[in-house]
């Protein structure tokens, strides 16, 4: 029973470190960016955590259970799923900058006035004026704007990004996880709840997270807008040079666009 109750608390408190991850880190403070209530930031760490645990339980169970082998290949490509998530994150919140630097730039015509007006995470004025047909529109241009316009009325789109970001976090780190535990636990149905637990635990790390890293965002952006701009433009461009740099790992130097793949979990 010792014993067990050992493999609980290792593998709840290793997911929470597992939450730390800098991968993990920088995409959920990409998301976060746009947060103004730490309470909804928990909950996006939370809806990550739980994307995360699903994948890494499902496919983690399938390798303890049964011997399922992971060809360097296809484990290459889950790593570099990560990778292009980085980058599509990056592209997205970067893209509600440029909005803003590209109205900021423009000069106002006479007889217009703007007002604040939100779509999810993006954050944007409307220009009124005499003449009808200008009604500031152009977000539809950006891909945040056609994001929210396709999802955004289904209610589930702040609910579906973190946990498919999380998904596919969790497909990339899964191999690892079940791997590591089939060396020291030869149990599996306790190989099994281990894995359950470090995906609990990672719930629990990454809430913690997302809610601090909510508190400079929530306190910029209720006192120094221009910081909280700045603080939005550093995550995107972090989580782009990242996403890359994965993508540059995966494909290149671990030979996934080569013939020669060399894959080993981590």
């Amino acid at each position: 029973m010792i014993t067990l109750i050992s493999i609980i608390a290792l593998g709840f408190f290793l997911g929470m470190r597992h939450a730390t991850d800098p991968d993990h880190v920088i995409a959920v403070t990409t998301i976060v960016s746009r947060q103004r209530s730490i309470r909804h930031a928990a909950l996006i760490g939370v809806l990550w955590g739980v994307g995360h645990t699903i994948t890494i339980l499902a496919v983690g169970s399938a390798i303890i259970l049964f011997g399922i082998v992971i060809p360097p290949r296809l484990g290459l490509s889950m790593e570099l799923s990560v990778g292009l998530m980085l980058v599509l994150l990056g592209v997205l919140n970067l893209s509600g900058i440029m909005r803003w630097i590209t109205e900021t730039l423009t000069p106002m015509h006479l007889g217009q006035h703007t007002h604040a007006h939100g779509h999810g995470d993006y954050v944007h004025n409307h220009s009124h004026g005499d003449d009808p047909e200008n009604y500031g529109r152009a977000e539809n241009a950006t891909p945040v704007g056609w994001m929210d316009r396709t999802f955004g009325g289904m209610g589930l789109y702040q609910i579906a990004r973190p946990l498919a970001v999380g998904l596919v976090h969790g497909l990339a780190g899964s191999a690892a996880v079940a791997l590591l535990v089939l060396t020291t636990i030869r149990v599996p149905s306790w190989a099994v709840l281990y894995v359950l637990v470090f995906g609990i635990g990672t719930v629990a790390g990454m809430m913690l997270i997302t809610a601090a890293i909510a508190v400079p965002f929530q306190v910029s952006g209720n006192r120094f807008a221009r910081l909280n701009r700045g603080l939005g433009l550093a995550s995107g461009l972090v989580s782009l040079a990242f996403g890359l740099f994965i993508v540059y790992q995966m494909g290149f130097v671990n030979g996934l666009f080569t013939h020669s793949p060399v894959w080993v979990p981590r």
